[in-house]
């Protein structure tokens, strides 16, 4: 049983060697424990470091390309080199080392594919009061649309199976913490959280620069990976909003046609016609959207079948 610990690093020289140092040399049930880094475009001497400290592998982006595209690079590259298991962690030194024994327990069990690690957000000194409740609005949202029970849905260290890796498309180039979620629980695939421990901050995170910026971008995520999964049921939703509408505007219409002897309000007829059209057409478009979702699966199964292939032959 072979453990691939990957890292996305950006800039990281100040930060990797204390993240590398805490990071376990053995665990009960893993064979082997191996180490790669993603550098993703750093202009510092990042790679210098993971090397002089002796990482196994490393991947480098010429220029920056985003968590998104670093982490799934890292895990085509983990696969590559035969990772029966892989984790992700942060160069930052916020997760706890040792907890990676805990973090792989459920897969070495057999009782999950992946597992996040859930850190204790309300104990988190460095997190302000408002992060706390945006990180829990968050991952209360990422539940409802994956269908989880992940607490901690932003949480960047996680497990992953040889197979639920295989699994795996990250689409959006922001992050791929809540997609990866979304489509773990839309899958069906067995997901599960285990409480971890965080070390104190070291340097400010860098995949935001404002909240309001966070927020932003992690609805839009979670908004298209819910449209991606769940299209007939995202567009029927939305089309029921022009549609009663427009249907209540009609029965306007018809009471006052009924009670004033048919004069006037014929704008109120026009208007509900066009938005009773405009939900007809939503409707439509989530029946073609869900079609499109199909043969997406397809792609997916394909895709897996093909990576089979390709990583068992190296294995």
């Amino acid at each position: 049983m072979k453990l691939i610990i990957q890292i996305p690093c950006l800039n990281e020289a100040q930060t990797l060697e204390i993240a590398l140092n805490d990071l376990p040399r053995q665990i009960e049930g893993i064979d082997s424990i191996e180490y790669l880094i993603i550098n993703d475009g750093s202009s510092d001497n990042t790679v210098e470091v993971a090397k002089k400290w002796g990482v196994h592998y490393v991947v480098s982006f010429p220029r920056n390309r985003g968590l998104a595209r670093g982490f799934m690079a890292g895990l085509d590259a983990c696969l590559k080199n035969g990772a029966d298991i892989i984790v992700n962690t942060d160069a930052d030194n916020q997760y706890c080392g040792e907890d990676i024994a805990r973090l792989v327990e459920p897969i070495l069990r057999g009782e999950a594919e992946v597992v996040i690690g859930e850190r204790p957000i309300d104990e988190t000194a460095h997190f302000s009061p408002l992060k706390k409740k945006l990180q829990h609005l968050g991952s209360y949202v990422v539940r409802k649309a994956s269908a989880t029970d992940i607490p901690d849905a932003p949480s960047g260290f996680r497990a992953f199976s040889r197979d639920a890796a295989m699994r795996m498309n990250v689409i959006n180039e922001y992050t791929y913490t809540l997609e990866t979620i979304v489509q773990a629980g839309r899958n069906r695939m067995a997901i599960t959280s285990v409480p971890i421990r965080t070390n104190p901050e070291l340097r400010s995170s860098r995949l935001f620069h404002s909240m309001f910026g966070y927020v932003k971008r992690s609805m839009m995520t979670i908004l298209r990976a819910f449209m991606m999964y769940r299209p007939l049921y995202f567009f029927t939703a939305v089309a029921l909003i022009p549609s009663l509408i427009g249907l209540g505007i009609g029965i306007r219409f018809l009471y006052f046609y009924v009670t004033a002897g048919g004069a006037g309000h014929i704008q109120s007829l026009i208007l509900a016609c066009m938005l009773i059209m405009i939900g007809f057409m939503t409707f439509v478009i989530g029946l073609q959207a869900d079609v499109i979702a199909s043969n997406r699966k397809l792609l997916e199964d394909i895709q897996y079948h093909v990576r089979r292939l390709e990583y068992d032959d190296r294995k």
